[in-house]
């Protein structure tokens, strides 16, 4: 329309940003009136994003340099955790008697078996003893070095280990390996509170889930990589030196990668309020400019952990919007190791004997259940943004409760019935493909997603020290309780499964696409009620 024609009023043209819904010219004194800029809900500094509609979200991709930082953190972390856990099952019996021998030459006298035993037992368990010492120092390292430095500076953790791991056989000396197992504890448990805390704060909200599984999928991969170079014709007996100084090549991978990626966003706008460095490592992981609506996401959550003070140990318990998520977080993680996955990784090999397998097949049969794990693991990363957390929670405890009742009967009449060793068989699979499906990944990084920044770190340290604790636990307590009552000791494992579905039905939210404002929101409405 020519300019004479508008009255002196103004028109928005059809073709602008600011057009009415039916596409004709507006009156710009028609326009709603707004008091200020804020109220527009129009960010002045990206023109790209001027528009009337209303906010939609465009979910980040998967770029390669999301995927390199997903790498350089979870490959030089998880392998730790995984590899440590399962690296002494092979060469079990070759190092006991190099420990008796150790022993018979410093006292000129052949030790019992039970003190062997015990001496394996502290071997062993002081993994998780250590795990629980790094559990608990994840938050004070979160928050003072950042989560890339915290994962950098563990490393020094695995240079200790392999020292005296490696020194150990020359020396003649079994408290070396011991003292070794505890400093790779310690790298383990601040791993697996520093390395979800990354993954869950680098990844977009639709990935979310996805990159979290990631811990996990390692986890399981470096499990099956130490059972593997632990075969006699591989790294196996007397070369137990060399398979228990693998674990260096992660960390020297890690060291070479991780200093490339930056530091979280969040980290840097929340904890450090340095918004142009947050700004700049989101641009880098995204592979794009365009990330405005993610910086307005964090800087509402920045405003909003500025309104509160820091969380500290007491408010995590007395506060219920804080109290409510960690009663969640504490309590998966309890149900994670109380599901009796340990207990079935222990009974598997001579289980598959017992169904009439020869040794070395029985041992292969366990590899295959490792891989079987593995392959699972890779399904949930898939799964887990498509389903949502709960509903493979819920699938996954629930499934394993009947999965263990049923495995009960069937190992009591496993001698008398060969029908009943292959069913023995067939549920562990079933059981190893539940458990593998969400509940072996989501807690590890469900306690990232219930927490603002500013209870994360804390939340996060107690999550995983309860995990390792109920790791150690159970490492020590089921072989007693196992030699006791025998198979009935899955009864135990049954009814914690049971009540922990139950818990996850009335208790656990979903997660699925929400921000970590929403739903800490969410906590917050709750605690009013």
């Amino acid at each position: 329309m020519d300019q004479d024609e508008d009255e002196g009023v103004g028109y928005v043209s059809e073709s602008h940003y600011l057009k009415s819904p039916d596409k004709q010219s507006v009156p710009l004194l028609d326009l709603p009136v707004q008091t200020n800029i804020i109220e527009m809900d129009i960010p002045i500094y990206a023109g790209d994003n001027l528009t009337t509609k209303p906010p939609r979200r465009v979910d980040a991709s998967f770029t390669p340099k999301l995927a390199f930082a997903i790498a350089a953190a979870a490959i030089g972390s998880a392998f730790q955790h995984g590899y440590n856990t399962g690296v002494l099952n092979n060469p079990e019996e070759v190092m006991k008697i190099w420990i008796s021998d150790v022993v018979s030459n410093r006292t000129n006298e052949v030790p019992a078996p039970e003190h062997i035993s015990l001496i394996w037992s502290i071997i062993v368990a002081i993994f998780c003893f250590g795990g629980m010492i790094g559990g608990v120092l994840t938050g004070t390292i979160a928050d003072r070095f950042g989560r890339k430095g915290g994962l950098l500076l563990n490393n020094i953790f695995v240079l200790l280990a392999v020292i005296l791991e490696c020194a150990a056989k020359p020396a003649s000396s079994y408290e070396m390996i011991a003292a070794g197992r505890f400093f790779i504890g310690i790298n383990s448990g601040l791993n697996a509170g520093l390395t979800p805390m990354y993954l869950a704060e680098i990844s977009p909200v639709s990935l979310r889930g996805a990159v979290g599984t990631v811990y996990q999928l390692v986890i399981t991969i470096s499990i099956f990589i130490a059972q593997v170079l632990g075969l006699e014709y591989i790294l196996g007996g007397d070369r137990w030196p060399t398979l228990l100084a693998m674990t260096i090549v992660p960390a020297i991978f890690q060291v070479v990668t991780l200093p490339i990626c930056p530091e979280t966003p969040k980290y840097l706008l929340l904890n450090r309020g340095k918004e142009v460095d947050a700004q700049r490592s989101l641009t880098w992981l995204r592979g794009s400019v365009s990330v405005t609506e993610e910086m307005n996401e964090m800087r509402a959550e920045f405003e909003a952990v500025k309104l509160v003070p820091k969380a500290t140990m007491k408010e995590l318990f007395t506060n219920s919007a804080l109290r409510i998520p960690l009663i969640i977080s504490l309590t998966m993680m309890l149900a994670q190791q109380l599901s009796g996955i340990n207990a079935i990784m222990y009974f598997s090999t001579q289980i598959f004997k017992d169904a009439h397998l020869k040794p070395d097949d029985a041992q292969y049969a366990t590899l295959g259940m490792g891989g079987l794990n593995v392959f699972m693991t890779v399904v949930s990363l898939f799964l887990v943004e498509k389903a949502g957390r709960k509903t493979l929670l819920l699938v996954g405890f629930a499934g394993m409760t009947i999965d263990v009742f049923i495995l009960i009967f069937a190992m009591v009449y496993s001698q008398e019935s060969d029908f009943a060793s292959y069913m023995c068989i067939v549920l562990i699979l079933i059981f190893i493909i539940l458990f593998a499906s969400g509940p072996g990944s989501i807690p590890w990084f469900l306690v990232g997603e219930l927490f603002n920044q500013s209870a994360r770190p804390m939340a996060t340290s107690l999550a995983v020290m309860v995990n390792w604790a109920a790791n150690f636990s159970v490492g020590l307590g089921f072989p007693l309780i196992k030699d006791a009552i025998g198979p009935y000791v899955f009864v135990i494992f049954t009814v914690c499964l049971a009540l922990s579905t139950l818990f996850i039905y009335k208790k656990v939210p979903e997660t699925k696409n929400k921000t970590i404002e929403e739903i800490s929101a969410m906590f917050r409405q709750q605690s009013y009620q």
